[in-house]
């Protein structure tokens, strides 16, 4: 028994060892009194308790990213309609199946307070679902300035949420944890955050490798949905042994039990989350907030003219398990499927390769209906191109393939935000602030080339530049491109575009807004990365308009 007992307690030690002054935090204590206002609490038997605190804040900035990284992923472009054009937030329908109780609200209308706090008290939660006006105004992002995205993602809930109840029941956790995934990724399972989080339970490297997820060079089980909702689960479980306070867990969960323990000492040791919110991290101070925000808007959607949007296709999948090297691509040109939707259904791999052998098998997830013909052409399509996939049967040096990237150092850079505007594309953008594509993608989660209208980036740029590259949010798209140098009519990216043209070529001319992914999904066979070969183009970013490009051999 005293085994069984110091095997329970271990990951609470291993979590005091890997966060510095966790459990036992010796600094001075450093209290400064804060002005507070009122919250409402709802006690266990349903009546209203309020007390003093102070959050009164809007942390919108935090989430939307998330939704919007949301939103760019194949799977929401493809199986909700939506392309750079169409934005979620134009995905709007009315709900006519209300509660006969209560009259659905006119959009934009706002509720009274006491509507929200008799909304809250009526779930029965397991978690303090407090209100105030920071509350309030997550509420508000999520049921009224993003409509569109919250009737994606309550779609999405229908495929993802099963699978969260059915481990956190196996934990004994409260089912409301799940909305947890809302908050952290959007229920993006590619999601991945500029400190280098990743997955729908955004688990950081150090805390992903203590609870048993693999991560390697080309697998990354933070992206796999089951395996990191089984950790997600089990590292709950522990922060509440910690501290058995669930608001606390949820803040834990996000900056780590450090530096909740530090804003616990300088509160004076209160352990109350509302009493140490401004000693917490700015990000973290959302996080509570922000949970009972999805709590409120997935359970009372009807109430704000919100429906669900369902796929425009069946989002039925089967897994086949793999034992030896298989590439994505072998699978989307033998299968006719789309590398990007195989990319989001196998968000674990993170070099598009599969590194199975007979001794460890991996899973290949694809559409319920593709199963059986990848089991009727396995043979052809492990045989195709492997030689270029896998020389001498050999896995390629992560360092070269094209999925690999090391970000930029932001150490001693000023944050700008830039808001997108027609005709603006990536590598547009990348010029204009002097950044790489790549780190562009990455700081904001941007994936290929896919960025919206009104989308709201941010810019890392050089201390003592910011207010020149401030200046761009207001400037035409010709004084840009004059800004940096690019005059009309001139060549701005490769010789290509004066260069004769071989007539043993087919030709593509570049207009405003292409990149290489949709030009090569104009050509069927055609891969984006054999277009930026076969033109020598080293910024997928860059491309000119009126630069003509060679696609294939006619």
């Amino acid at each position: 028994m005293k085994r069984l007992a110091f095997i329970s307690i271990l990951p609470i030690i291993i979590i005091a060892i890997i966060f510095p002054n966790t459990l036992f935090a010796n600094e001075p204590l450093r209290i400064k009194p804060m002005k507070r206002i009122e919250v409402v609490r709802i006690d266990s038997a349903g009546r209203l308790d309020t007390f003093k605190a102070y959050p009164n804040e809007f942390l919108d900035d935090i989430f939307t990213e998330k939704m919007d990284s949301m939103a760019n992923s194949w799977f929401v472009r493809n199986a909700y309609n939506i392309n750079d054009r169409v934005t979620p937030d134009s995905l709007l329908h009315l709900f006519t199946d209300m509660d006969d109780s209560q009259e659905a609200l006119a959009p934009g209308t706002p509720l009274p307070d006491s509507i929200y706090i008799q909304r809250l008290a009526a779930l029965n939660s397991a978690i303090d679902l407090s209100y105030n006006n920071t509350v309030k105004n997550m509420i508000v992002l999520y049921t009224e300035r993003r409509k569109g995205q919250m009737e994606v993602m309550l779609g999405l809930a229908n495929y993802y949420f099963p699978m969260f109840e059915e481990v956190l029941d196996k934990y004994n956790l409260p089912l409301e944890l799940k909305y947890m995934a809302v908050i952290e990724s959007a229920l993006n399972a590619r999601a991945l955050s500029r400190v280098g989080a990743s997955g729908l339970w955004q688990f950081m490297y150090g805390t992903g490798k203590m609870y048993g997820l693999e991560i390697t060079s080309f697998v990354d089980e933070r992206r796999d949905p089951l395996k990191a909702t089984e950790a997600a689960a089990q590292y709950l479980r522990d922060l509440y042994n910690i501290y058995n306070d669930w608001h606390l867990v949820v803040a834990a969960y996000n900056c780590g039990p450090g530096n909740v323990n530090k804003a616990i000492r300088r509160s004076g040791g209160t352990r109350d989350y509302w009493s140490i919110y401004y000693r917490l991290p700015r990000e973290t101070r959302g996080y509570v907030p922000a949970l009972i925000a999805a709590t409120y808007a997935m359970n009372y959607y009807k109430l704000h003219d919100i429906s669900p949007q369902n796929p425009s296709f069946s989002i039925i999948t089967d897994t086949i398990m793999v034992s030896d090297y298989l590439h994505l691509e072998q699978v989307a040109f033998n299968m006719k499927l789309d590398i990007e939707m195989l990319r989001d259904l196998n968000p674990m791999y993170r070099t598009d390769v599969i590194p199975a052998t007979n001794n460890k098998p991996y899973p290949l997830r694809l559409p319920q209906e593709s199963v059986g013909r990848f089991i009727d052409i396995e043979n052809n399509i492990m045989a195709y191109n492997r030689d270029e996939f896998f020389p001498n049967n050999q896995i390629k040096n992560p360092s070269q393939t094209a999925h690999q990237y090391t970000p930029v150092n932001i150490q001693g850079k000023t944050i700008v935000h830039y808001t997108v505007k027609s005709g603006d594309n990536v590598g547009f953008i990348s010029e204009w602030f002097n950044v790489r594509a790549s780190d562009l993608r990455y700081w904001n989660n941007i994936r290929g080339n896919l960025i919206r209208v009104g989308q709201r980036l941010t810019i890392y740029v050089p201390d003592g530049k910011a207010d020149h590259y401030k200046s761009f949010n207001t400037m035409s798209f010709q004084q840009k491109q004059n800004a940096i140098g690019k005059t009309p009519g001139k060549n701005t990216t490769t010789s290509t575009q004066n260069e004769p043209l071989d007539p043993s070529y087919e030709y593509y001319t570049v207009k405003r807004g292409d990149n290489l992914w949709d030009i090569a999904g104009k050509y069927p066979g055609v891969t984006a990365s054999e277009i930026q070969k076969l033109n020598n183009i080293t910024n997928t970013g860059s491309l000119s308009i009126g630069q003509n490009l060679r696609i294939r051999k006619r």
